[in-house]
C-alpha cells in the first residue's frame, strides 16, 4: 500500500475514533494493530529479499460469515488428550442451562456412550464469555473413528484418536493468529495425515478484545474437533492488567490442557505421553528457575519417563533458547540457563518453539555449541499471525544454526520408530505447501547418549 493511502488511512480512522469515543475499546485498538501490520509491510517491501524466492506480502485479517444459531448450539468445539484412552472435549455455548454433556459412539448418529463433564465462564472488562464446557470421554480404542456431539443437540462430529504404538505424526504451528496465511496453513495442514497438532504458544491473537477468542475457535474448529490439539501459552495470551485483571484468564477457561492428569498445578505447564512418544509442554511466562514450581515439577516429570516404553522426549515452549534471528534476541536466555542443563541430562531428542516469526533448525546443540548428545532445536512460529515476518537474521549465521527462512508455513514431525523420525517444514508459497527443509533424526537412545548420562540426570533429579 503506498505512504500516501497509508497516511490517509490514519487520518480517517483517527477522526472515527474521536467521533465515537465507544470504539475505543474495539476498534481503535484494532486500527492501531492494523497500522502497524501496514507499517511492517513498508519496512518488508524496502528490505532486501533473496533472489530464488519472492514472499507474497502479509494477507489481512480472515473474517468467517456470521450464521444465527440457537443459544445452546455447540460452538468453538476442539478436543485434546486428557490422559492414557481419554479425550477432553470442549465447547462453548450461549446459553448458560446448556447441558455439558457429550454422547459419542463408533458409528454415525448411534451414541452408545455418554460423559458428563465441568463447566466454567469469565468476565472481561465489559465482555461476559458463554458457557465454557469440558467433557473427558473414554476409554477410547486406539487408532479408531468416533462420532459424537455437544450438548445432546447441533451437528454431529469425527474425530481420530491416535495411534497405540508408532509410527505417529504430529503437525506443528505455533503462533497461528487468524489472517488469510492462517488459513493457508491450516488448509495445508488438513491435508497431512496427522494425529495430533502440537502448537508452542500464540494462538488467537486476541491482545484483550475478547471477540477475537471466540473468532479464533470458529475459524480452527474444522481441525480442532477432529485431532486432539495440545498447546502451551504464548506472550499474547498473557492479557494481564495490573491491579484489574490476572494473566492467562481467557486461556486458561478455554484451552485446558491435561495438567492435572500429568501432576502439575498449573495449566501453564504440563506433559502428556502418546505413542512411544513423551512430551513435555513447559510455560515461557510462568516461574522458572531451579526454585520455581515448574522446576519442581519438571524434576518430578523427568523421573517418572521410561525411554523403553517412550523412546522419544520432546519438549516444547514458547520462546526460542537458540534463534539467530534479530527478534526476540536474548529473550530466552534465562530460562534457558535455568532449564537447559536438566533438560540435556534428560536427553530430550527434540525442542519446538515459536515467538519468532520465522522458521530456523539447529543441529544438535547444548550450551551453545554443537553437540552429538544435545537437542535439536526447531523455531516454527510462523503459522501466519497478524504482526508479519521477522525477516532479518544475524549474519554470519551461527555454527549450531542449519536451516533458516523468513517464511509462513507448518511443520511435520513423523516418528517412525523409536531410533529414526523424519522432520519436515512446509513454507506457504502463495496458497501451495512446498516442502522447503527435511531431515532424518536419529533418537538420542539409540545413539547411547540416553546411557551415558543417566549418572548426570540421576544427580540433578535428586538435587533439591
Amino acid at each position: 500500500m503506498p505512504c500516501r493511502e497509508i497516511h490517509s488511512k490514519l487520518i480517517r480512522e483517527v477522526h472515527c475514533c474521536r467521533a465515537d469515543p465507544t470504539l475505543l475499546a474495539e476498534v481503535c485498538v484494532d486500527t492501531q494493530m492494523e497500522l502497524k501490520l501496514l507499517l511492517t509491510v513498508l519496512l518488508i517491501q524496502s528490505a532486501t529479499v533473496p533472489a530464488d524466492y519472492i514472499r507474497p506480502p502479509p494477507r489481512k485479517a480472515f473474517h468467517l460469515p456470521w450464521h444465527s444459531k440457537p443459544s445452546s448450539y455447540p460452538q468453538q468445539v476442539h478436543i485434546s488428550l486428557a490422559g492414557d484412552q481419554h479425550m477432553r472435549v470442549t465447547w462453548i455455548t450461549d446459553d448458560n442451562s446448556a447441558p455439558s454433556i457429550v454422547e459419542y459412539g463408533t458409528s454415525p448418529g448411534q451414541y452408545d456412550s455418554v460423559a458428563e463433564g465441568e463447566n466454567t465462564s469469565y468476565s472481561y472488562m465489559f465482555y461476559n464469555s458463554g458457557k465454557i464446557h469440558h467433557t473427558v470421554i473414554g476409554p477410547l480404542e486406539h487408532d479408531f473413528e468416533y462420532y459424537y456431539r455437544c450438548g445432546q443437540q447441533g451437528p454431529e462430529f469425527q474425530l481420530r484418536t491416535p495411534p497405540a504404538q508408532l509410527p505417529i505424526t504430529f503437525a506443528v504451528a505455533g503462533d497461528l493468529g487468524q489472517t488469510g496465511w492462517t488459513k493457508s496453513t491450516l488448509d495445508h495442514i488438513d491435508q497431512c495425515k496427522y494425529n495430533v497438532h502440537l502448537l508452542p504458544g500464540d494462538l488467537a491473537y486476541a491482545d484483550y478484545i475478547q471477540r477475537h477468542w471466540d473468532s479464533f475457535g470458529r475459524l480452527v474448529q474444522p481441525l480442532a474437533s477432529a485431532r486432539p490439539w495440545m498447546v502451551t501459552q504464548g506472550n499474547h495470551e498473557v492479557e494481564s492488567i495490573p491491579l484489574l485483571k490476572d494473566g492467562f484468564v481467557s486461556y486458561n477457561s478455554r484451552w485446558k490442557m491435561p495438567f492435572e492428569e500429568s501432576g502439575s498445578n498449573s495449566n501453564l505447564f504440563y506433559s502428556f505421553e502418546v505413542a512411544g512418544v513423551h512430551i513435555i509442554m513447559l510455560g515461557s511466562y510462568a516461574d522458572y528457575d531451579e526454585y520455581s514450581e515448574q522446576y519442581r515439577w519438571l524434576k518430578e516429570d523427568l523421573s517418572k519417563v521410561d525411554r523403553k516404553r517412550t523412546p522419544w522426549l520432546l519438549v516444547l515452549f514458547h520462546v526460542p533458547w537458540y534463534n539467530s534471528n534479530t527478534a526476540h534476541q536474548g529473550e530466552g536466555a534465562d530460562m534457558m540457563a535455568a532449564m537447559e542443563p536438566l533438560l540435556n541430562a534428560a536427553s530430550v531428542d527434540l525442542v519446538l518453539a515459536g515467538h519468532v516469526h520465522a522458521y530456523e533448525r539447529s543441529k544438535r546443540v547444548y550450551n551453545g555449541r554443537v553437540d552429538p548428545c544435545g537437542s535439536v532445536h526447531i523455531t516454527i512460529g510462523d503459522g501466519g499471525n497478524k504482526e508479519g515476518l521477522a525477516h532479518k537474521y544475524i549474519n554470519p549465521q551461527p555454527i549450531w544454526s542449519e536451516f533458516r527462512e523468513a517464511s509462513f508455513g507448518h511443520g511435520e514431525l513423523k516418528i517412525v520408530n523409536s531410533t529414526h523420525a523424519f522432520w519436515s517444514w512446509h513454507r506457504n508459497d502463495d496458497d501451495e505447501p512446498v516442502k522447503s527443509d527435511d531431515i532424518w533424526i536419529t533418537s538420542l537412545i539409540s545413539s547411547g547418549c540416553v546411557d551415558q548420562k543417566r549418572n548426570e540426570l540421576r544427580n540433578k533429579l535428586m538435587t533439591p
